[in-house]
């Protein structure tokens, strides 16, 4: 019977197991103490003989996966894949999935926590009251400002509608925009230098690629309005970090609402602790009950439906020129 392990986090309990076992597959999980993303080096020890995994955000490098001479299969728990050597699976046979569409709405609903947040001095406020202080401020008001929206896939797209909602102007940018949703809920498309120096807010909801590394950075945080707010619920490696704390600490940037890192869990000693106007959360973004059922229970079919013949077209993000995989080697 071939073997699955489950490396990602908080994986004790969903239903993923009765997938995976109803589909002929034997499921093992890493122990809980063992946390691979802060451990990289123990990933070949754990994962080791192992057909199948289903994978949280433990990197799979070159080095890791030609050791892994039995892996078909990494099924990621969740929309990025960064972690994973694509061109190395690519040469090694090995299909890579994710689970697209389960998560958008709990990021969504993230961003505007951390929107919200900083909008309303939510961290200040709350700590003056427990300390016996009573601080009130004028801030702007979020009805009628301009939410700048960077990358308009699914997750940008559910951001865009509580925006609407929330009485914001919307602009969008995206390399590959969805133009008849842009036109139905009246986004105006723009590039990003013009998203930039026009948004109060700017949420970034693009992958981590080559071309989207640093995106954010001190050109572009140059051009971002004076006073206005950057959010990040997308993936670390999007901000160049030490610009950002720059900006921040130049008042240039009236605050941040920071879910991911370039180093996760971000390092106490990182400046972004230290600064009043950020506001922090530990990549939680795609994380709520609904999701993380559906999550689990899409990478599972992942690999059942792999297993079984099947090719799931719609989450496979690797093997391009592949017309002929199977299971067996």
């Amino acid at each position: 019977m071939p073997r699955t392990i489950c490396t990602a986090k908080m994986c004790e309990f969903g239903p993923h197991f009765e997938i995976l076992q109803a589909g002929g597959l034997e499921v093992a999980i890493v122990p809980a103490e063992v946390d691979l993303r802060k451990e990289p080096n123990r990933v070949v020890e754990q994962v080791q003989g192992f057909e199948a995994i289903l994978a949280g955000a433990e990197l799979y490098t070159r080095d890791v996966l030609e050791q892994l001479p039995d892996l078909r299969v990494i099924s990621r728990y969740g929309v990025g894949y960064d972690a994973v050597d694509l061109e190395a699976c690519d040469e090694l046979g090995i299909a890579v999935t994710i689970t697209p569409g389960v998560n958008h709405h709990s990021v969504a609903e993230q961003a505007f926590a951390l929107l919200m947040g900083v909008a309303r001095l939510t961290r200040s406020q709350d700590r003056a009251v427990r300390s016996g202080q009573w601080e009130r401020a004028l801030t702007p008001r979020v009805w009628g400002s301009t939410i700048g929206i960077v990358g308009l896939g699914r997750i940008g797209q559910a951001v865009a509608t509580r925006a609407i909602g929330m009485g914001m102007q919307v602009l969008a940018y995206d390399p590959f925009p969805n133009q008849a949703f842009a036109d139905e809920h009246q986004i105006k498309l723009a590039d990003l230098d013009t998203l930039l120096t026009q948004s109060d807010y700017v949420t970034l909801h693009l992958p981590v690629t080559p071309d989207t590394i640093d995106i954010i950075n001190r050109d572009t945080l140059a051009k971002m309005k004076s006073g206005s707010v950057l959010i990040n619920t997308a993936r670390g490696g999007l901000v160049d970090e030490e610009a950002l704390i720059e900006a921040l600490e130049s008042g240039h940037l009236r605050a941040a609402g920071l879910d991911v890192y370039k180093k996760e869990p971000l390092p106490v000693e990182s400046p972004l602790i230290k600064l009043e106007n950020v506001l922090l959360s530990c990549h939680i973004g795609g994380l709520d009950q609904e999701s993380h059922r559906d999550a689990y229970a899409m990478a599972a079919q992942n690999i059942v439906k792999l297993y079984q013949g099947e090719w799931p077209e719609e989450c496979v993000v690797n093997l391009k020129n592949i017309t002929e995989w199977k299971w067996s080697r």
